[in-house]
């Protein structure tokens, strides 16, 4: 009741347009230029693929110009679906680098340079700049081949793409957006492990001329995720259901075939790096949020 109630709450604030619907996301081209308009591409969280469900990635579109926040599997199917102009796009915000926020970059990078050869720049936490390396990397083998096929296109492929890793604070400014960036609480690295210290997940608050619209990403609760969200027209949040998460375990067999130690980390990550509806609620109450929408399920 709480998702449900939660969920419905953005149906009076904005427009949400559904996948299933023709729109004008190509760059806004049936939407007033003025609006500010979110799409929801993906909403599907954890590392495997859905058969009829989109990881996670969402479209903000303001003035006409769209900005891409994470790239799940799925995300460049779900662009088509939209009849999205591939070439407008020249701006994508990270998250964190799991692969149910990322695993759909690669693709979508190589339809776009297809279709485009002016910069495209993505922004994140550190290791974003590495991570467009290397999908550029493994994209090459196809860029060359294409690139003999058509000896005009001249313009290869790590020409095209940028990955920038950005600090918290002020991360990206255009005569549409302000973002800005908080690290939240999605990782608990054990000291020793490979990723201690040297990575970090963000939240991102976009300021656009009509409206705030606040993208947790993954967290779990956090004081400067709520301080982020301060006044937000729109909260993208993340949730979880630890004991939902555990009963499908326990019907496949999953969680009998885990050891003690297994189950108590999957208990923790869930607990200390996800919010349930009920963190949610307290966090948009605090933060005087308008509306939330719940994603990531």
């Amino acid at each position: 009741m709480i998702v449900r109630m939660l969920a419905i709450m953005l149906m009076t604030t904005i427009g949400l347009v559904g996948l299933g619907a023709k729109s004008g996301a190509q760059t806004g081209a049936a939407v007033s230029r003025a609006e500010t308009r979110l799409i929801t591409l993906g909403t599907a969280g954890g590392p495997f693929p859905r058969g009829k469900r989109a990881q996670s990635s969402n479209l903000l579109i303001v003035n006409g110009t769209p900005y891409l926040i994470d790239a799940g599997d799925g995300v460049a199917r779900r662009l088509a679906k939209l009849e999205f102009n591939f070439r407008s796009l020249d701006t994508i915000f990270i998250t964190h680098g799991h692969n149910d926020h990322t695993g759909g970059l690669g693709h979508l990078m190589s339809v776009q340079w297809l279709q485009r050869a002016q910069p495209i720049n993505v922004y994140g936490p550190p290791g974003t700049q590495g991570l467009i390396k290397a999908a550029v990397s493994y994209l090459n083998y196809d860029a060359e081949i294409r690139m003999s096929d058509a000896p005009s296109r001249t313009i290869p492929i790590e020409k095209v793409f940028f990955g920038h890793d950005v600090g918290a604070g002020p991360v990206y400014q255009d005569g549409n957006i302000k973002v800005i960036a908080v690290e939240n609480s999605h990782y608990h690295f054990p000291a020793g492990t490979p990723a201690f210290g040297k990575y970090k997940s963000y939240s991102y608050r976009f300021e656009t001329p009509g409206r705030v619209v606040v993208f947790t990403g993954d967290t779990g609760v956090s004081d400067a995720v709520t301080q982020l969200a301060k006044g937000a027209d729109v909260l993208v949040s993340e949730v979880v259901s630890v004991e939902d998460m555990k009963e499908v375990r326990i019907r496949d067999g999953r969680w009998k075939a885990m050891s003690d130690k297994e189950q108590q980390e999957f208990i923790h990550h869930f607990v200390e790096e996800h919010l349930t509806p009920e963190q949610i609620g307290t966090m948009a109450t605090l933060a005087g949020v308008k509306a939330v929408i719940l994603s990531h399920f």
